[in-house]
């Protein structure tokens, strides 16, 4: 089964700054939780582009250490860039990361698919545990990226929750 996780967050800062940030891999890894342990193990251009390759190091779980690559498979500067997993601890990774200026800031929308091998089985690991840590990591990003550019009266709930294929209203 694909499943999927949609989450919306503003940030009160320009659409070019926006991008600028999250376009850029370097900043991943001040995004991601430290019991993660994320290392970037290839060398990063100054700019995105499709056909990108990123190798990272990661541990998903405690005492699982992973290499993960993923491929940037589409860019359009400003509005969107999408990234697929093409090794790592996922069957189907694919992550969409769009963005729109708003008043005030830019609203970034993720949309993320995935699935994870062993069949019914990672289904039920979905259920009792790694939904959980997919939606942590998306919770943690939140909460550094309000403190990093300032997050005002703005929904609290970014994290709209979807388990079923392609379900994202």
């Amino acid at each position: 089964m694909i499943h999927s996780l949609r989450t919306v967050q503003f940030v009160p800062i320009s659409l070019d700054n926006a991008w600028d940030f999250f376009s850029s891999p370097k900043n991943l890894k001040d995004i991601t939780p430290a019991s993660m342990n994320f290392e970037i193990l290839s060398e990063i251009p100054s700019k995105m582009y499709p056909g990108m390759i990123i190798s990272y190091n990661v541990s998903p779980l405690p005492g699982y250490r992973v290499n993960w690559v993923t491929e940037i498979t589409h860019v359009k500067e400003n509005e969107y860039f999408v990234d697929r997993q093409l090794s790592g601890p996922y069957s189907i990774w694919h992550h969409e990361h769009h963005f729109k200026s708003v008043k005030g800031g830019v609203e970034m929308t993720d949309l993320l698919y995935y699935k994870l091998p062993f069949g019914a089985a990672g289904n039920l690991l979905n259920n009792w545990f790694i939904r959980k840590k997919v939606e942590g990591i998306f919770s943690y990003r939140k909460k550094v990226l309000d403190e990093k550019f300032g997050e005002k009266n703005r929904p609290a709930n970014p994290l709209t929750k979807n388990s079923g294929p392609y379900n994202l209203k």
